[in-house]
């Protein structure tokens, strides 16, 4: 469970503010599984695997559901005793990481092994970056399919495990990526061209 202040819930309640105006949170989870469900089964936006990129993924698929989809967070959050990246300091780390994927040319021509370490790593300072108030998770396995794509693999989420692949991200938050990138090695298969 996120904690936070109370700004982003309708008053008296624990739901965030969405766009049908759904006040209760079974129903507002439903909502969401099925606008995102559908939403990745369209064309995922073009760009050029940076900020503006990965902001527009997470638009795409979270627009139908919340007026802020696609912008970073405001407010503090943490899981459990989990504190995620402050906002004040979520551009400044979106831009360093992702300048740090640009010069490592968006992980193309890496051999698998090499491609799930780096992916691994990527993926565990994003999700500590967390720049969302809601849909990190989601985007980071979109965009991450993506980034595989133009490196030249295709990702098999039906292999994904989903309650050790998150154990395994929460171990990459306190540093160790090495089951991280074991689970994404899995999940690769080479594109054919």
């Amino acid at each position: 469970m996120y904690r936070s202040d109370d700004r982003d819930f309708y008053k008296g309640t624990t739901v965030l503010k969405n766009i049908p105006g759904i006040r209760d949170q079974r129903n507002l989870d439903r909502f969401e599984t099925a606008m995102t469900l559908q939403r990745a089964d369209e064309p995922l936006p073009k760009g050029s695997l940076g900020t503006q990129h990965y902001r527009a993924v997470h638009r795409h698929l979270f627009g139908d559901v919340y007026p802020w989809a696609g912008s970073y967070r405001r407010v503090r959050i943490s899981k459990g005793s989990t504190a995620f990246c402050y906002p004040e300091h979520i551009s400044d780390q979106m831009r360093t990481l992702f300048l740090q994927l640009a010069r490592q040319n968006h992980l193309r021509n890496l051999s698998s092994d090499r491609f799930a370490a780096e992916a691994a790593h990527f993926l565990a300072m994003l999700n500590a970056i967390h720049p969302f108030r809601e849909g990190n998770g989601r985007t980071q396995t979109m965009f991450l399919a993506l980034l595989a794509d133009q490196a030249g693999y295709r990702l098999r989420f039906e292999r994904l495990r989903p309650k050790s692949f998150l154990a395994a991200m929460i171990q990459s938050f306190y540093g160790d990526e090495q089951t991280l990138a074991l689970h994404l090695r899995r999940l690769m298969q080479r594109n054919r061209t």
